[in-house]
């Protein structure tokens, strides 16, 4: 006879009886998907493992404790059989045919009457990978993982039918490195009309933009007589209304020094629809790509972060520095370059110990990063000597001097 390829199809198994048979590693691996496809699954097997059993206390199938029986497969649509023994599955598999019901084995692919694909889902799409002839599931798996992978991380685009209603996505980029955003993230610039990009955020993304994306500097966006965050606001809603899918691209996370409030509040107001997508944060990330690790078992059990982007003693500041001088733990300073000489003197001045280690992390987690290491007495010279500019992460504490402990 000759061998054709299997014709995929997707099964609708919603209220559907399904009998599996067997209560081993194949059915606790295969029982999930089937448990949210919403099937009627009986379970028919002497023994399960913990995890199988754990699905039956808790009512997501029901398990018959028994070996197989002719006329278990009755009603049935869809049938798992995964047990070890040849001969019952053979029985099962005869039934099956009997009785019309599509039957998976996964002892002998050949005697079966379907095949389960790789499968994989990614933002409503489900992705289910056969080979020909004979299914080799390492190839499928492997295929199904790439397929997958691009469209989570956005490199392959999946047409979308879009209703076009108007929309903001405030993408947190991560704190530089273009491998950092997250998946969510990627796949929303792909998807974008419009690109709203913060000098911050992880610029090597935007090259791998479609051509008809429009991408727009929000440091050049023209302001008039708005202030620059009302100008980047009336653009997002301009472009919003248009009828456009907009992504404001923002380094770090959108909520953490970010304005990410401020320009929700603006789209809220304007009637926008806005999604918030969090992003990894430089005050986090930044020192670890430096070796310095925020928290440490025995040095700090705490770590606080504030902007330095006003100085202690301008009355704009609301950081109280008196009581962050009081803490043991490690203080992680963004937007703090210019202001560091200042910060140090007011914590030295506020109790802190001049010689407390400090690290300043230059362009994290990108090909420039450098690490300039002081004190907080030493610090402000250091940082001027060194000619350390902005973006940099500042962190203050003992962590800095783990990594050169013995």
């Amino acid at each position: 006879m000759v061998e054709h390829p299997a014709y995929p199809v997707g099964l609708r198994l919603t209220g559907r009886r399904v009998v599996v048979v067997g209560g081993g590693q194949v059915a606790q691996r295969r029982l999930p998907a089937l448990i949210a496809a919403g099937a009627d699954v009986t379970l028919i097997s002497p023994s399960a493992t913990p995890s199988v059993e754990a699905m039956a206390d808790a009512g997501e199938i029901r398990w018959e404790r028994r070996r197989y029986q002719d006329g278990d497969l009755a009603d049935a649509w869809y049938a798992l059989v995964a047990t070890a023994d040849t001969g019952s599955n053979d029985l099962i598999s005869a039934e099956a045919e009997r009785s019309r019901v599509w039957c998976v084995r996964s002892d002998d692919a050949t005697a079966a009457t379907a095949w389960t694909p790789a499968t994989g889902r990614s933002e409503g799409v489900t992705v289910a990978v056969l080979t020909t002839d004979t299914p080799d599931p390492r190839r499928s798996a492997a295929i199904r993982d790439a397929v997958v992978e691009g469209l989570r991380d956005g490199t392959l685009v999946a047409p979308q039918q879009r209703t076009r209603t108007p929309g903001v996505a405030l993408v947190g980029g991560g704190p530089g490195d273009p491998d950092l955003i997250t998946v969510r993230g990627r796949r929303l610039l792909a998807e974008a009309d419009v690109v709203i990009a913060d000098r911050l955020g992880p610029r090597d993304l935007l090259d791998e933009l479609p051509p008809h994306v429009e991408v727009i500097d929000a440091a050049k966006i023209p302001y008039g007589r708005f202030m620059a965050q009302e100008a980047i606001n009336n653009a997002l809603i301009e472009h919003a209304k248009a009828g456009k899918a907009v992504v404001r691209l923002k380094g770090g996370d959108p909520y953490v020094f970010g304005r990410g409030m401020e320009e929700l509040q603006a789209l809220a107001e304007a009637g926008i629809t806005c999604t918030v997508v969090p992003g990894i944060s430089s005050s986090i990330s930044v020192p670890s790509a430096a070796g310095i690790p925020v928290t440490h078992r025995g040095v700090a059990h705490e770590f606080t972060v504030v902007s330095g982007h006003v100085a202690p003693d301008d009355p704009r500041s609301l950081v109280d520095w008196k009581s962050l001088a009081q803490l043991r733990g490690t203080l992680v300073i963004l937007m703090g370059v210019d202001k560091i000489g200042a910060i140090a003197q007011a914590l030295v001045t506020h109790g802190k110990n001049p010689s407390t280690p400090v690290a300043l992390v230059q362009e994290g987690t990108t090909a420039a990063q450098r690490r300039v290491d002081a004190t907080l007495g030493t610090v402000g010279e250091v940082a001027r000597a060194e000619e350390v500019k902005p973006p940099a992460v500042i962190v203050v504490g003992d962590v800095v001097a783990v990594n050169s402990r013995p």
